[in-house]
């Protein structure tokens, strides 16, 4: 039998930590990497079209299993283009290990083709780079790689060299069985007791929970109806306390609704739980604060906190829940949940197929999509218009998942993670809501779900603009570039067929349910190529002087332009008034 390389050796590692999969595109540096996974049966290399898509397949991958997954791409460019991928993935706190190749050692340093200082280029994206220099190195600095990420839920970079990756493997003693360990970080009796006077005392209690709730929703609602607190959530933890949750009042931010607005901000006493909620100006500066989160850093990023609480939000609330006193006034609970379940009938009378002008309202689609979808439906969406109508007319209820570039904010994660997550959830029902913009960026890959079977149903939302992007200019004052925010498309249904999979395109509104019934039974990838309109207005939850002289100024330059005859503005002001009205 022939000695192992080390190319296979850290196959080998990686497999015994779960991993059967590896999303990228191959190169020189990686052909025996590769190559040992072509021999083997129980792991795959999928081969993606883009790298910067394999590092968000990978994200998607490891959002929907909360396990680790790895991405690949060769020197130079090659890694270059996973970055974008893997800083969502840091970002939202997802184990990823990127395997990259490097050029000969006895080239680097010389300016050699492709060379490029892959160290100091992941400095901020990785936990730990993992940079192989000898065989006799490489299994402790890739055990060490795989620890680390697991551990932080971080971004680990091992780098392979052209001729390292074909050398003969060392140190087999050194490997040793790798796991995740689980620990409680319990707080101290000092801040429950606080905790507990100051929300025992507060009127008015308003709770912001995140993420960090994912394991502890159970509790957060024991202590909501407690304490008759509303409760807003993040964007990210719309899975966690869906629309149809008791005590749940909606999200607030620039997506936001009203009550979920209100909530945090007239409340007398803000709990925030688990969330480094990024937004300064949808948060009071001026109200009593308490934050718990398990890093300790986030405590009193966003404002000022009046006691900051260093714990997991478990922990925290089996020790606070027994302390907390049942209050009986419920008005201002009773007045946001009233204003919420009137803000629902809202978007539900705006996602009515009644509303037949054309092009199509994309709150029709969404809304529609909620009503058919499975009950564990895992959703990705992009960043811009399509993450609104998923949030305001999705309801996340029983399993279903949502993952998404929430704290990154890149566009084009909605197929490529939609990829991983199918990869990674089998049999589960997989529906991306793509901008026609953002799947500009990643469309490519729709090949590689039609070469591996896979039945996800893509959503694109066809209006043949930017919108989320004309929506910050006009709140900035400016007069929409339309130019700029132009989207040149082609069929996406007839592309999806090019490919080889399935879809239909959808101008009229008495279609919408046939095809997302027939999307939903869809053995192939499916996209759904909704032609909608451009001026779907989508307001924040509250409007500022700011905000409002932002929209009037943006206006009054529209109309402006309209005046001096610029067909265009004249055309899009058509669209917003046609949207408004219907």
């Amino acid at each position: 039998m022939m000695s192992k390389n080390v190319s296979e050796q850290l196959l080998d590692i990686l497999q015994s930590v779960g991993i059967d999969k590896i999303y990228g595109v191959t190169g020189d540096a990686l052909n025996f990497f590769v190559k040992a996974i072509e021999e083997r049966d129980t792991v795959d290399f999928i081969g993606m079209k883009h790298e910067g898509n394999a590092s968000f397949a990978a994200f998607g991958d490891s959002q929907t299993s909360n396990k680790l997954a790895v991405c690949a791409g060769t020197v130079g460019p090659g890694a270059l283009h996973l970055i974008n991928g893997l800083y969502n993935a840091k970002k939202e706190r997802t184990p990823v290990i990127a395997i990259t190749g490097q050029i000969n050692q006895k080239q680097q340093g010389t300016n050699y083709f492709q060379e490029v200082d892959l160290k100091k280029v992941y400095d901020d994206v990785c936990d730990y780079q993992a940079v192989i220099e000898t065989p006799e190195q490489a299994p402790m600095v890739i055990q060490r790689a795989i620890k680390i990420a697991m551990a932080n839920n971080a971004v680990c970079r091992i780098e392979l060299p052209v001729n390292v990756a074909e050398m003969k493997a060392e140190n087999e003693e050194f490997i040793h069985p790798i796991k995740k360990y689980t620990s409680r970080l319990v707080p101290d009796e000092a801040s429950i007791i606080e905790a507990a006077k100051l929300l025992n005392g507060a009127k008015k209690v308003g709770i912001l929970a995140g993420d960090g709730c994912r394991e502890s929703r159970a509790a957060v609602l024991e202590l909501a109806k407690k304490l008759k607190a509303p409760i807003t959530h993040s964007l990210r933890a719309s899975d966690i306390f869906d629309h149809d949750t008791d005590n749940v009042v909606g999200l607030t931010g620039l997506i936001g609704n009203p009550s979920g607005y209100n909530a945090v901000m007239k409340c007398d006493l803000l709990l925030m739980l688990g969330t480094d909620f990024p937004y300064i100006d949808f948060l009071p500066h001026k109200t009593k604060t308490i934050q718990v989160d398990i890093r300790q850093e986030n405590i009193g990023n966003r404002t000022s906190v009046s006691l900051g609480v260093w714990s997991d939000i478990s922990s925290f609330l089996e020790l606070l829940n027994p302390r907390i006193e049942q209050k009986s006034d419920s008005d201002f609970l009773d007045k946001l949940r009233g204003n919420f379940k009137d803000w629902r009938a809202n978007m539900k009378e705006q996602a009515s197929p009644t509303r037949d002008h054309e092009p199509l309202h994309p709150q029709i689609f969404a809304d529609l999509v909620n009503e058919h979808a499975a009950n564990d439906a895992i959703f990705t969406v992009e960043t811009g218009t399509s993450a609104i109508w998923a949030a305001h007319h999705i309801s996340f209820h029983s399993q279903r998942r949502l993952i998404g570039s929430f704290n990154h904010g890149s566009m084009a994660v909605g197929l490529p993670s939609a990829i991983g997550a199918q990869f990674a959830n089998k049999n589960k029902e997989i529906w991306a809501f793509c901008g026609d913009g953002a799947f500009n960026m990643s469309m490519q890959d729709f090949i590689t779900a039609v070469k591996h079977e896979l039945p996800i149903k893509v959503l694109v939302f066809n209006n043949s603009e930017l919108s989320f992007v004309k929506l910050e200019m006009e709140e900035a004052g400016l007069a929409a570039s339309l130019d700029a925010l132009h989207e040149t498309n082609v069929n996406f249904a007839e592309y999806a067929k090019l490919c080889g999979g399935d879809g239909v395109r959808v101008e009229h509104a008495e279609d919408i349910d046939a095809a997302i019934i027939q999307a939903k039974a869809s053995k192939k990838p499916f996209i759904i190529d909704a032609v909608v309109s451009s001026g779907a207005l989508s307001l924040p939850p509250h409007i500022g002087l700011k905000e409002a002289i932002g929209f009037g100024t943006s206006k009054v330059k529209e109309v402006g332009q309209v005046i001096s005859g610029d067909k265009g503005q004249w055309d899009n002001l058509k669209k917003e008034l046609y949207s408004y009205f219907d």
